[in-house]
């Protein structure tokens, strides 16, 4: 999956290291950047929500944490 805005992120990346930015576009940059950390933080915590963890006998020994978070997010996909 593209990561919306990347393209934008790295013209202005560009155009820092060349030229710099006015600080409309560093403005512009930043929240560019944060919104991208927090889409890429989004994307593990979704990985690892849906990840069961077994042992080499194949019993489930998945962390509560990890469980409780997988049950969470079932009754969420559920709600909608």
């Amino acid at each position: 999956m593209m990561i919306k805005n990347l393209e934008r992120i790295n013209a202005l990346a560009k155009k820092q290291r060349e030229e710099g930015l006015t600080n409309a576009e560093w403005v512009e940059q930043q929240v560019l950047r944060e919104d991208y950390l927090r889409e890429i933080r989004g994307q593990v915590v979704n990985t690892f929500a849906g990840l069961t963890v077994l042992d080499a006998l194949g019993n489930e020994v998945t962390p509560d944490k990890l469980r409780k978070e997988k049950e969470a997010n079932a009754a969420k996909e559920k709600a909608h």
